[in-house]
């Protein structure tokens, strides 16, 4: 390969990339000064960076929709239906007649696997775990949106067009891995091994590679109902090599087994491996990934099921292991979770009836189901298909029938309690018919300025749009919300003591105090608190998922209970670390204010993956380095 740079290697493969139309805009917003095609090259690719650094979920969500657009099915092609109307005479149905609204149906439900397939490279891609620079992200991206399904016929992937009907391929972090390792050593002129070089051969698309190691160079994993293992550590450092050889050729989907991913990793901490014992008796078979911040703090922990999800027989094994951490108690959570998902799925194929307990944790009530893969764990979607929620919401709530509701409508007849149709709003017209809910799975109540009426309210399915509400008295009883939570103007948590998790963003940007928030303990998403000036009241806040906000905050006293913050962290007002726990891990960069030195943040203990900022100014990695020597 005759390439100087990663960068331009995506512009060769790609025709000449740099005179794209849409490349050319983004470059004329760039303020990096242009004076040759290498510096037009890297403008482009700063832009791409900085577009998918995702700083909140909404960005996320604005990404998704342009990504929906640009690449899902544009129309039903006249084969497909030809082939639907054939299968249906063939069974039975006789000559059907496919109207407009049945195509349109159709094509909305294609768009939607299309969505769920596009997803779960967009996640990964934007993820911490995806350590890759962004010209392997585009190389990888536009490579899989150019290419259909995988004909195991042929051997080949078909070409993707508007009117292509299959879902986008499955990713495959492991695969990743070994593509970037390949091209990454290439393009830097490093030697490589025979079959680098032959895996090169077939040429440097990623269709070409995918395929590659896809057909060529995996298997499944051999003896895998053996359950007995070892556990293997690799100590931080350099010595990475031992690790990356164990991982060849087997399968895992971990993005560890990609050569440059795995030396950053374990640059980074401690890894564990649990291996089990092959057919000739050796440890050779990897089934769980324990990935270490450090020494102390665990980063991520990884199984080989699908999307990188434990085994449920490794849930045991996993559990004994993590009584050797201090920071253990985050992750019994997840394996509670895939313990009991693994006895509902049982029950459900064995065609058991679910017990209230059951169905309440399958339909998230309480609390989101958490797993260890960086998905969702698909069986949870897979045995809610096979539902009768009315009947499953009946038993959860132990109501009558009529008191349960699936359309709009019901309301004009029915005192309803529990509402599980399309998307509620709620306005001071109609916020009577609501008084006796107690869940809702979908509402809009961004026109209310008060929450009268909304006593009984418990728990809210989805997102819960409360940007006009000025006080938050009339919902006492308020636990939990499954989605995003918008109290935009709210200027007092009062009433909310009772609400223990939000599972999207919160948006508490006008709050100036946090009393009455005492018993919040997870955010899933995004944290805004930037009018907050003392924590106290947020004591049981546990994990915020994504940016936290704080920028007003001058006391981080009350804060003593959050281990985790999902992205950046913005404490630009803090005058001291006091209060702040030991164990916090701040998973992108940090933001403090220049009355606090950078001896005081590394003498607090906790964790900053990302880069450190002081009064607006980067501190430098090497500065830092020192003095943890």
């Amino acid at each position: 390969m005759n390439y100087n740079s990663g960068e331009q290697f995506v512009d060769k493969l790609y025709n000449n990339l740099i005179n794209e139309e849409e490349v050319k805009k983004e470059i004329k917003k760039s303020d990096n000064k242009i004076s040759s095609r290498e510096d037009m090259l890297k403008a482009y690719f700063d832009r791409l960076e900085k577009a998918h650094d995702i700083t909140s979920d909404r960005k996320l969500e604005l990404l998704k929709l342009f990504y929906y657009d640009k690449y899902t099915i544009k129309k039903l092609p006249e084969d497909y239906v030809e082939l639907q109307k054939r299968i249906a005479k063939e069974r039975g149905y006789g000559d059907i007649d496919v109207t407009e609204f049945m195509k349109n149906e159709t094509l909305e439900e294609l768009k939607k696997e299309q969505k769920i397939s596009l997803d779960s490279w967009l996640n990964y891609l934007t993820s911490k775990d995806a350590m890759y620079p962004m010209w392997f992200k585009y190389y990888a991206f536009q490579g899989m949106v150019r290419i259909g399904k995988f004909d195991k016929k042929k051997g080949d992937f078909t070409k993707r067009t508007d009117s292509t009907v299959t879902p986008f391929i499955e990713i495959n972090p492991e695969i990743l891995g070994q593509m970037y390792n390949i091209l990454s050593k290439a393009i830097n002129k490093k030697e490589l091994t025979e079959q680098e070089e032959q895996a090169l051969s077939n040429g440097e698309s990623f269709k070409k590679l995918y395929k590659y190691f896809l057909v060529g160079n995996y298997k499944e994993n051999e003896n895998k109902e053996e359950i007995k293992g070892v556990w293997i550590k690799y100590e931080q450092g350099n010595n990475y090599k031992e690790l990356w050889e164990s991982l060849q050729g087997k399968n895992t989907g971990w993005c560890t087994a990609g050569e440059e991913t795995c030396k950053v990793q374990v640059q980074n901490g401690d890894f564990y491996v649990y291996y089990t014992y092959d057919k000739e008796g050796k440890p050779t078979n990897p089934r769980i990934a324990i990935r270490m911040d450090g020494k102390n703090i665990i980063g991520e922990i990884r199984g080989i099921d699908s999307n990188q999800n434990l085994e449920a027989e490794m849930l045991p094994i996993l559990n004994e292991k993590l009584n050797e951490f201090s920071d253990k108690d985050k992750y019994l959570k997840k394996e509670h979770d895939m313990s009991l998902l693994t006895k509902i799925d049982k029950k459900v194929q064995n065609k058991e009836e679910l017990n209230k307990e059951e169905l309440r944790f399958l339909y998230e009530i309480d609390n989101k189901i958490e797993g260890f893969g960086w998905q969702k764990d698909p069986r949870v979607e897979q045995i809610m298909e096979k539902r009768n929620i009315k009947k499953d919401f009946l038993i959860i709530f132990e109501m009558k029938e009529e008191e349960i509701g699936t359309s709009i409508s019901d309301f004009d007849t029915k005192d309803l309690k529990v509402y599980i149709g399309e998307y509620l709003k709620c306005d001071d017209k109609n916020r009577d018919k609501f008084k006796n809910l107690i869940y809702v799975k979908n509402a809009d109540f961004s026109s209310l300025a008060s929450a009268a009426g909304l006593n009984n309210l418990q728990n809210i399915g989805g997102s819960a749009d409360f940007r006009s509400l000025g006080s938050a008295e009339g919902l006492e009883n308020l636990q939990n919300i499954g989605g995003v939570a918008d109290f935009r103007s709210l200027a007092s948590a009062a009433g909310l003591n009772n609400l223990q998790n939000i599972g999207g963003a919160a948006d508490f940007s006008s709050l100036t105090s946090a009393k009455g928030l005492n018993n919040l303990q997870n955010i899933g998403g995004s944290a805004y608190f930037s009018s907050l000036a003392s924590a106290e009241g947020l004591n049981n806040l546990q994990e915020i998922g994504g940016n936290a906000n704080f920028r007003s905050l001058v006391s981080a006293e009350g804060l003593n209970n959050l281990q985790k913050i999902g992205d950046d962290a913005n404490f630009l007002s803090l005058v001291s670390t006091e209060g702040l726990n030991k164990n916090l891990v701040i998973n992108g960069n940090a933001y403090f204010s220049n009355k606090i030195t950078i001896d005081e943040i590394l003498e607090s203990g906790i964790t900053i993956k990302g880069n450190i900022y002081i009064g607006n100014q980067m501190v430098d990695k090497d500065d830092i380095k020192q003095k943890t020597l």
